[in-house]
C-alpha cells in the first residue's frame, strides 16, 4: 500500500498542467476545513449551552424529586422516609408544598407560586449562592418567619429587603363559603428576607416561605407536593433513581434532574442533531470540489495510467492510487478544520471573544465545551463523505482508461 499512497503524495503536491486542478484541489481542502472547523465549534457551544442550563436548572431542581402519580399532595409515610435517609447514596432530602396565590405587596398585587419548604431545603438547592439582595432565610432564631422572593416577582410588586411593608398571601379556603368574601381565603403577612436571581422563569414566578406557614395557608396538616433527595457526590444518577423508584413503587413519579426538565434536553438533543446533519449536507456539497478535481486528474494522467499498466500495474492499484488522491484532500482538510476548530474553542474559553448581548444571563460570553467524541464523530464524518466523493469518480470515470490496451 505504500507505492499507491506515495504516487497519490506526489499526484497531490506536484504542479498539474492545467492550473485550475491546482485551483479546485486547494477549494477543496478549504471546503473541507471550514465544514470540519464548523461541526467541532457548534458541537462544543451546543455543549456549553447545555452545561450553562443544567447548571442553572441544577440551581433550582433536586437531583431526584418524588410526586403522587395521582393528585397534586400526599401523606409522606414515616418508614419510607426513613427508607430513604438509610440510601447510601441519599445525602439529605426535604419535603415541599406548593401552590399558586394571590401576592399582594402595598397597591400591587401578582399571581404567583408559593413554594413551602423545610429547614433542609436550602441543603438541597443551590439557591443560597444565587441571591441577589439579603439572604436565604426563612426563620430567625426566635422562629419568625421570612420569605425569600424572585427577583422577577420583586420588581413587580416593588419588593426590597429593607423596605417594612410586609409581603400578603392570600390563598383560597378550602372549608371557606365562596359566598363570603371574608372567609373565602386564607390570608398571611411576611416579610421579605433575601431575593433570589437564577433565571426569568424561575425569578418571575416563586416565593419561598417556611413549610408551616404554607400549610397553614392550605389547612394541611402532614400533606406535602413533593419529597427533594441530594445524592451524595460521585453518586450515579440513573442506579440512585432506580433505587428511589423501586422504593416508592408505581403510586408515585420518581424523576431525576433530567426527567424533571425532560422536553427541554429533547428539545436541546433535536438541535444539536438538526445541526450536525446540516453542517454534514454542506460538507457533502463542499466535496463535489473532490469529485471535480479527481475527474479532472484522471484525464490529465491518462498518459501515465497507460505507462503504470505497461509496467505491471493492476486496475486495483491504479484505482487505488487515485482513491487515496481525494482522500488525501479531506485527510488534509478535515486535519486543519480540526485544529482550527480547536483553537477558536480555545480562544472563546480563554478570552470571551464572543459575548452575550443580554444582561440578564449568568454568563458574559458564549460558553463553549469541548468534547473528544466530538471531534472523533466530526472526523469521522468528513473522511467518509470524502472516501465516498473519491470513491465515486474513480469507480465510474477511470474504467473508460482502465479498458483502454
Amino acid at each position: 500500500m505504500r507505492l499507491p499512497l506515495y504516487i497519490a503524495k506526489r499526484y497531490l503536491f506536484a504542479k498539474k498542467s492545467r492550473n485550475a486542478i491546482n485551483i479546485i484541489s486547494g477549494v477543496s481542502v478549504a471546503g473541507v476545513m471550514v465544514g470540519t472547523m464548523a461541526l467541532v465549534i457548534i458541537l462544543s457551544v451546543f455543549n456549553g449551552l447545555e452545561k450553562m442550563v443544567t447548571g442553572i436548572f441544577s440551581t433550582f431542581d433536586p437531583d431526584i424529586r418524588v410526586t403522587a402519580s395521582r393528585g397534586k399532595v400526599f401523606v409522606p409515610d414515616s418508614t419510607m422516609m426513613v427508607m430513604i435517609a438509610g440510601l447510601p447514596s441519599v445525602e439529605n432530602y426535604a419535603v415541599v408544598l406548593e401552590e399558586n396565590a394571590l401576592l399582594k405587596y402595598g397597591e400591587r398585587q401578582f399571581i404567583g407560586t408559593v413554594r413551602g419548604v423545610d429547614s433542609n431545603y436550602p441543603v438541597i438547592t443551590g439557591l443560597g449562592n444565587s441571591m441577589w439582595d439579603g439572604e436565604f432565610t426563612l426563620a430567625d432564631e426566635k422562629g419568625t418567619p421570612y420569605a425569600v422572593v424572585g427577583l422577577g416577582v420583586a420588581n413587580t410588586l416593588g419588593i426590597r429587603v429593607n423596605f417594612v411593608t410586609p409581603l400578603a398571601i392570600y390563598m383560597p379556603d378550602r372549608k371557606g363559603n365562596i359566598n363570603n368574601p371574608e372567609s373565602a381565603f386564607n390570608r398571611q403577612y411576611i416579610w421579605p428576607s433575601g431575593i433570589f436571581e437564577i433565571e426569568q422563569e424561575f425569578d418571575s414566578r416563586y416565593v419561598f416561605i417556611p413549610l408551616e406557614m404554607m400549610r397553614e395557608l392550605l389547612d394541611y396538616e402532614k400533606e406535602i407536593t413533593a419529597i427533594e433527595i441530594k445524592l451524595t457526590e460521585g453518586t450515579d444518577l440513573k442506579q440512585a433513581t432506580g433505587e428511589v423508584r423501586d422504593l416508592f413503587g408505581s403510586d408515585f413519579l420518581v424523576q431525576d434532574r433530567f426527567e424533571q426538565q425532560e422536553l427541554f434536553y429533547r428539545v436541546m438533543k433535536a438541535e444539536k442533531l438538526a445541526i450536525f446533519i446540516i453542517l454534514t449536507f454542506i460538507i457533502i456539497i463542499a466535496s463535489f470540489n473532490i469529485i471535480g478535481s479527481l475527474t479532472m486528474l484522471i484525464i490529465e494522467k491518462e498518459k501515465d495510467i497507460k505507462i503504470l499498466r505497461s509496467l505491471g500495474a493492476g486496475d486495483n492499484l491504479i484505482r487505488t492510487i487515485f482513491i487515496y488522491e481525494g482522500w488525501m484532500i479531506s485527510v488534509f482538510g478535515a486535519l486543519a478544520g480540526l485544529a482550527v476548530g480547536f483553537i477558536v474553542c480555545w480562544a472563546q474559553q480563554t478570552f470571551g471573544l464572543i459575548r452575550f448581548q443580554s444582561e440578564s444571563l449568568m454568563l458574559d460570553a458564549y460558553p463553549v465545551v469541548m468534547k473528544l467524541q466530538d471531534f472523533i464523530i466530526s472526523a469521522a464524518t468528513v473522511l467518509t463523505i470524502g472516501y465516498i466523493a473519491a470513491w465515486y469518480p474513480v469507480r465510474y470515470l477511470s474504467k473508460k482508461y482502465l479498458q483502454k490496451e
